[in-house]
């Protein structure tokens, strides 16, 4: 019997099935019910085959008797039927014209319709041609925010690397329960996830056990497999249900110090490690380090015992990027980096008072409160608190401070910055707020650099979020001049974000290290839309171990006391 498609594969379908009726011009909530289904199911940890063919994925939210129904039809025949005919009618390219920024379904279906264009390469032909802007909506503006969308894809193929969001809570959770085996006796995440690298391609996981065989066999028996792909006594790799990768080794012990610093560091860390080596007269292979005069081999259990022999301060997995780390271990002068534990407060927050946050403010808050912060901060957009919106939800705010009285809870906003360097908040209402988050959303390409630097003139502005607006994978950073932006922040005293949302990681770490020796106050936050989300700080705080931050380069790591002096001054 065929294996079950993964939720994955199953929930791309029904994304792609929303793409093409948005192309026809649908009701939005038949669109709007395949993108939530879809979700679901990429958030489900069983088989949404499974269930569905046991008449049980209606008993998931947002997945009604008819899409059930569909996930059936993709079992048993590959394809949803009603996908199946729009692939014969709409030409492939034309639904990735919709990704493309400034491109939405109604745009893209004329530029088929009335055009002819049903390729990428005949759409860059004809912004190139300048005959795009014959389309009344269209102008010069948009040709050229195509070309430059076109040229990022060409220059940032999809290599099948995934973000590192999508992977670490799963190659976590997977060690977790490998060390419960009696079996284990230890294991460790590898490779780029350890290194908290934005992206990855495979899962790599690295033990030592009593029973080899028996650990290996665990790993391809746990609930969320979905495929193995090799098996054998020290060896082993899975596909999980949700299409990610895992490579299990199973090392002996007295190597597994050696073998995990292999499995871990970069290759250019790697490189120049046993280069730095040779002319020592040492010769490293992941099992040990060999000295060339006696032969003796150096082997351990301990990575930290490792770097020790070769002359070198334990170096911290994300740091091993041959970035020079190792010139700074060898004089002993590796910062102490900063911990997820270190985290006092979150600065950038949302709730269903925005159109896109999917829990209540008191959800949000009383989760805040569980995880053991010393303050909060509330920061919706902006443009969902016009109209006596912000005055209510103050008043919201003002009742559940009387809930959770040990917490400070800032109200705050995630204002926009206009074109013009201008917040879209009236000063009035900023005197209000305890925190003030700008960002750019809107024309995003107009005037990237000065409208940010004429926002940080803005005395009420604490923050600057996601600086370089890009979007791992889908779209590049705006050319900002992050240097003018970091004299800026440390001329005015605003800090910058680095931000935690997993296609994001924005600042990302050579901005965020700039930033720090420069020595402007940085800020992490998870920029959670849900409950979960809080969980993204720990991406940021992976993201600023990367930029060599410590402890004391944040603003949110300190007591509120301490941040409240350190802060921005208001008028």
């Amino acid at each position: 019997m065929a294996p079950l498609p993964g939720n994955t594969e199953v929930a791309d379908r029904f994304d792609l099935l929303a793409d093409m009726l948005e192309l026809e011009g649908a009701e939005s909530f038949r669109v709007l019910a395949y993108r939530r289904a879809a979700t679901r199911m990429r958030e489900t940890s069983a088989s949404v085959a499974q269930l569905a063919l046991d008449g049980r994925a209606k008993e998931l939210q947002g997945i009604g008797k008819t899409i059930e129904e569909k996930i059936v039809q993709i079992v048993e025949t590959g394809d949803i039927d009603a996908l199946a005919k729009r692939r014969t009618l709409v030409p492939p390219d034309v639904v990735a014209f919709m990704r493309l920024p400034g491109l939405g379904p109604k745009t893209a279906a004329r530029i088929w319709h009335e055009l002819g264009i049903t390729t990428l390469a005949e759409l860059k032909a004809a912004a190139q041609e300048e005959r795009l802007r014959a389309l009344t909506g269209l102008g010069a503006k948009s040709e050229e925010k195509i070309l430059k969308a076109l040229a990022f894809q060409a220059e940032n193929p999809d290599e099948g690397r995934r973000l590192l969001g999508d992977g670490l809570p799963a190659v976590l959770a997977a060690v977790a329960e490998l060390r419960e085996h009696p079996a284990a006796v230890a294991v460790s995440e590898a490779g780029s996830v350890r290194r908290r690298k934005e992206t990855f391609r495979d899962l790599d996981i690295i033990a030592t056990a009593t029973e080899p065989r028996e650990l290996t066999s665990f790993f391809t028996q746990m609930p969320w497999v979905a495929d193995v792909a090799a098996h054998g006594d020290t060896k082993a790799t899975v596909v999980s249900r949700a299409g990610l990768r895992f490579d299990l080794r199973v090392v002996p012990p007295e190597s597994f110090g050696n073998l995990l610093q292999h499995f871990t560091g970069s290759k250019d860390h790697n490189v120049a490690m046993r280069e730095a080596a040779v002319k020592r007269g040492l010769s490293i292979s992941e099992y040990g380090v060999t000295t060339a005069e006696t032969g003796e081999v150096f082997a351990t259990e301990d990575e930290d015992a490792l770097y020790a022999f070769l002359g070198y301060q334990p170096i911290p997995p994300e740091l091993r990027e041959n970035h020079g780390e190792l010139e700074a271990a060898r004089r002993g002068e590796l910062p102490a980096l900063v911990e997820l534990s270190d985290v006092r407060g979150d600065l950038h927050t949302h709730t269903s008072w925005s159109a896109d946050g999917k829990n209540t403010l008191e959800e949000m808050v009383a989760a805040a409160a569980a995880r053991g912060y010393a303050y909060y901060a509330i920061t919706d957009h902006s443009h969902y608190l016009r109209d006596g919106r912000l005055a209510a939800q103050l008043d919201e705010i003002e009742r559940v401070r009387k809930r959770f009285p040990n917490m400070r809870i800032l109200a705050g906003v995630e204002a926009n910055i206009r074109s013009n360097g201008e917040v879209d908040v009236a000063e009035q209402d900023l005197a209000l707020l305890d925190w003030v988050v700008a960002s750019v959303h809107q024309a995003p390409l107009n005037r990237p650099t000065e409208r940010v630097l004429e926002a940080m003139e803005n005395p009420y502005v604490d923050c600057i979020g996601h600086l370089t607006g890009r979007r791992i994978g889908k779209r590049g950073p705006r050319d900002v001049d992050v240097e003018r932006v970091i004299e800026k922040a440390l001329e005015t005293g605003v800090a910058l974000e680095i931000n935690g949302q997993p296609d994001r990681l924005d600042l990302r770490d050579v901005h965020a290290r700039a930033a720090k020796e420069a020595g402007v106050k940085l800020v992490v936050s998870s920029d959670a839309h849900r409950v979960r989300a809080q969980d993204y700080v720990e991406l940021a705080i992976g993201q600023a171990r990367r930029g060599w931050l410590t402890k004391d380069d944040l603003l949110n790591t300190r007591p509120w006391r301490t941040f409240a002096a350190l802060r921005r001054r208001k008028p």
